[in-house]
């Protein structure tokens, strides 16, 4: 498989009144095309921290990343912005939909920024709403969804721009058990059919044991996790 992410001896630290507070101590990880990476921890570890690092939304105090061989710290913020919206999807606890705009809307604003004209932008994303199930939900503003519902055009709206690597920072947190699994089970199939790699931290260890790989971030490093 081709690697995607290649990063080395990451180090991050916080200053916090008198104390330098250690997130990340030369952390080490490779994520290969269309894999599923689980990451799991303790909370205040330092798992957000990272997913933004590697989605390029941080950069790291120390260390290198690559993507595909291409240095990023080579990058300037500009072409690092570029780099995010051609390759990166994220997802959050929280879906962070505009209020004031349709479902569809949501999701076509990416690719308008983009510079996608409004008729193609329009097409990707009734596809894209149709895989998620919410065809029928395309002009309902966020309020009237459901917790699950919002969070499916989250996803959608991460996946407008066909990114090769989508990264979600506790995704299913904010929802039910049921609505959780619904969109668990939604991420695997867009994983399979769509072949974008999965990264997701993530408290639940239910989630996680369906991952292929799975890495315990703790003392500011990566490590092998099994389930018993």
């Amino acid at each position: 498989m081709t690697e995607l992410f290649v990063a080395q001896g990451l180090k991050k630290s916080f200053v916090e009144g008198d104390r330098e507070i250690i997130v990340l101590q030369g952390l080490d990880l490779v994520i290969q095309e269309q894999e599923r990476l689980a990451i799991v921890g303790e909370s205040g570890v330092g798992k957000s921290t990272l997913l933004h690092i590697l989605g390029t939304l941080d950069r790291p105090g120390e260390g290198r990343l690559f993507y595909q061989g291409r240095d990023l710290a080579m990058l300037q913020d500009d072409q690092l912005s570029q780099f995010r919206n051609q390759e990166i999807g994220f997802i959050f606890q929280f879906h962070y939909l505009l209020p004031d705009f349709s479902a569809l809307e949501n999701i076509i604003l990416p690719a308008l920024i983009r510079g996608w004209s409004w008729e193609k932008a329009r097409g990707g994303a009734m596809e894209l709403l149709k895989e998620v199930g919410l065809q029928d939900r395309a002009n309902h503003p966020p309020g009237k969804l459901s917790g699950g519902e919002q969070q499916r055009v989250a996803v959608a709206r991460a996946l407008i721009l066909a990114p090769r690597v989508l990264i979600a920072d506790e995704p299913t947190g904010d929802l039910d058990p049921h609505t959780a699994g619904e969109v668990e089970e939604l991420l695997f199939q867009l994983n399979e059919k769509k072949g974008v790699a999965l990264v997701v931290a993530t408290h639940n260890w239910q989630f996680a044991r369906r991952f292929e790989r799975k890495m315990e971030l703790r003392e500011g490093r990566l490590f092998p996790k099994e389930f018993q």
